[in-house]
């Protein structure tokens, strides 16, 4: 499963790098906009939620920008899995000649879409960490487990990617499942409220959903300066894993057919 990622690393960057160049080739202020959006959204998630709404996340803090840096952490975990699913389907239907006319690790364009989707969080997440520190004036130092939280997430990540790679090579109405999926997986995760504000008999259920426990501990160590549960996050890594594996050995099986349905 990691082969690929490991054995054409070189060639995962160009694509990476293919990918971000062709989305802001001929705009005027190029990366720039890579910048401007998390910037920009940041900014009206704070004066929506912190001066329209006095919305609070129930700390005990009144900070009025607490709650659209909490928001901003869940929309940053759900951009990662989001952009992921709902560009899985087009991955092998818009990239034929790789199917039809060379040899190409076909299994590595999940990867290399992944490797985009981190670019871009990561630059969402730098303008989260420079809000932070203006705003409290320190970063907490459990902000460098924050890796390990998301691994899990990108593992799952992979997993849908290559499952819904392959199948929308057969299905076209998987885009629109994805994209349906991912509305749904953003308002049933704690993203806009905390996850006490649910009543106790449906706050287990909302475990179920995988970005739930990734956006409460990534909270936890950006923002609260808690350390991991790491009982927790073992579980949510082997359960990815296990999707992740589940994903490869679908892509692989279904890629041989490729070819005759493009």
């Amino acid at each position: 499963m990691f082969t690929g990622l490991i054995e054409h690393r070189y060639l995962i960057m160009q694509l990476v790098r293919r990918d971000i160049e062709a989305k802001y080739r001929g705009s005027l202020f190029g990366l720039l906009w890579s910048l401007f959006h998390p910037v920009v959204m940041l900014s009206v998630y704070t004066f929506v939620f912190s001066f329209i709404f006095k919305a609070r996340w129930n700390t005990g803090s009144e900070s009025t920008t607490e709650f659209a840096l909490a928001l901003f952490i869940g929309m940053i975990a759900h951009g990662v899995l989001a952009e992921n699913i709902n560009k899985a389907p087009a991955l092998i239907v818009g990239n034929v000649n790789f199917v039809k006319k060379v040899v190409f690790p076909l299994d590595i364009l999940p990867w290399a879409c992944l490797g985009t989707t981190i670019f871009h969080a990561f630059i969402s997440l730098l303008v989260w960490v420079t809000f932070f520190v203006v705003v409290n004036q320190n970063l907490n130092w459990t902000s460098v487990f924050l890796p390990v939280v998301l691994l899990p997430l990108l593992l799952f990540s992979m997993g849908l990617s290559w499952l819904f790679a392959a199948l929308g090579v057969f299905l076209r109405d998987i885009g629109q499942i994805t994209t349906i999926l991912s509305t749904v997986l953003l308002f049933l995760s704690p993203i806009f409220y905390p996850l006490s504000r649910l009543p106790e008999r449906f706050q287990g259920y909302m475990y179920m959903n995988p970005l739930t426990l990734i956006v409460e501990q990534a909270r936890a160590v950006l923002m609260w300066g808690q350390v991991p549960n790491w009982q927790a996050l073992g579980i949510s890594f082997l359960v990815s894993l296990l999707v992740a594996w589940f994903g490869f050995v679908v892509f692989q099986k279904a890629r041989v057919g490729f070819a005759d349905v493009l």
